[in-house]
């Protein structure tokens, strides 16, 4: 995922981006799978591993996020390979991804005003990881949140976290599910939270988070 990472929000760089198609150009016939799903409203520009060298390729761009979670249909690039692989796949499985769903993706991003919606959905999002990020900060935890409409909290205990927040009405995900030897944390979803929301999900989090112990500062 080279931005919007789930559920950490990181996002690709130029020195990142370098230093990875580096480390691919060693074995160029490596399939490389670029899950950049949420594309325009992401907040991060987007920096590609694919390079000329690439041998076996696959970039995929959903719609999904960009236009609604209901238009579940991607778009696919890549090698000619590759992409008669995933035909041959489909043909045996779905076949083919419904004429209307295509046809109204192909309407609303042909739309004039398309470019000016996903840019003002890019600022609110960046806006709400943003406020999410700053009031938890004020309470003393720090978050994770580059791009994307998720923010990561390291906490010390997932489920006393989880338990606190859905008492209080709000539900996030425990971290376990995305870790293997990461330190424990929670994924909260910022897609529609507002900045008062915000602001009570960082009080009640950092109660239970600071619970039997001196607050920190960061």
């Amino acid at each position: 995922m080279p931005r919007a990472q789930n559920p950490f929000g990181s996002a690709l760089d130029s020195e990142r981006t370098a230093a990875l198609r580096a480390a691919l150009a060693r074995d160029p016939d490596l399939l490389l799978i670029e899950d950049d799903h949420a594309g325009l409203v992401s907040g991060a520009p987007c920096f590609s591993l694919v390079s000329p060298e690439s041998n076996r390729w696959a970039v995929i761009r959903s719609t999904s996020k960009v236009l609604h979670p209901d238009l579940r249909l991607a778009l696919l690039a890549g090698d000619e390979t590759t992409i008669a692989r995933v035909e041959g796949r489909q043909g045996l499985g779905p076949r083919w991804v419904s004429h209307i769903i295509q046809a109204l993706v192909a309407e609303l991003i042909s739309d004039p005003s398309f470019g000016a919606t996903a840019a003002h959905a890019r600022e609110v999002y960046a806006g709400r990881r943003r406020a999410l990020i700053e009031a938890l900060a004020h309470e003393g935890v720090q978050a994770h949140g580059r791009s994307g409409v998720n923010v990561w909290v390291p906490v010390r205990e997932e489920a006393l976290v989880v338990r606190a927040l859905l008492e209080a009405g709000w539900l996030v995900t425990a971290g376990e599910r995305f870790r293997i030897q990461t330190p424990p944390g929670v994924r909260i979803t910022v897609a529609t939270l507002g900045e008062d929301e915000a602001r009570e999900i960082a009080r009640v989090l950092a109660r239970a988070e600071h619970a039997g112990r001196p607050r920190r500062s960061y």
